[in-house]
């Protein structure tokens, strides 16, 4: 059995989604970072770096969501997993690109347009964050400008870790009229059943007072 820890409203999301996709049965053990829980010694036994999500699938233990979901394509395969090798590098450096390239600016553009208390918010943050996003939101419009998904015609683990990162930006509004092929790609992923968990966020997150901080939020 699959064992599952982390929140819904943390990247353990991605997580879920990718388990979904797959109709593996899994259990879940809702940790939720705000409270603690990421440091209890019981869950630092899992993940010693006290964050969420961490997946143990029998002897295997593992964190890091992106990484997580390629072992998952890779182990039980399915649609969603990389078809050949080449498929596989192309899956695995998208992953790695949107957590180098977009995941940073577009967390910092979200929490001062969103999930900090009104007063928190820095819109000069915001605006900045959000010019450095053009760069690579070109690239991922110019990808998928002429294919419905990232690797051709059919929805993968690349789609969905690069998808899942980017759930940030219909849920704080980021500006998308620049991108349409990318917003249409987008909607295309997040539109579908598996994916409905990363719409409700109904909380806001006190400002912490480094960046590092900022960008450690969502454990």
């Amino acid at each position: 059995m699959i064992t599952l820890h982390g929140h819904p409203f943390s990247r353990a999301h991605r997580v879920m989604w990718m388990l979904k996709e797959l109709a593996l049965p899994f259990s879940h053990v809702p940790t939720d970072f705000r409270g603690g829980a990421t440091r209890t010694p019981e869950h630092l036994a899992i993940n010693p770096n006290g964050r969420v999500p961490a997946l143990v699938d029998g002897d295997l233990v593992l964190f890091e969501s992106l990484a997580i979901n390629l072992y998952l394509a890779r182990r039980y395969g399915g649609p969603l997993a990389p078809a050949d090798v080449a498929e596989d590098a192309l899956a695995t450096q998208w992953s790695f690109w949107v957590a180098t390239e977009v995941e940073k600016p577009l967390l910092l553009a979200a929490a001062n347009l969103m999930l900090f208390a009104q007063a928190s918010r820095d819109a000069d943050q915001a605006a900045l964050a959000i010019k450095k996003l053009d760069r690579p939101l070109k690239v991922l419009e110019a990808q998928v400008a002429a294919r419905p998904y990232l690797l051709g015609d059919r929805f993968t683990v690349a789609d969905l870790n690069v998808s899942a990162v980017m759930t940030l930006i219909p849920i704080t509004g980021v500006p998308m009229g620049d991108y349409p092929n990318l917003a249409a790609w987008l909607d295309r992923c997040l539109e579908r059943p598996a994916a409905a968990d990363w719409k409700p966020i109904s909380f806001t997150i006190p400002r912490p007072s480094t960046e590092a901080g900022i960008l450690a939020m969502f454990v």
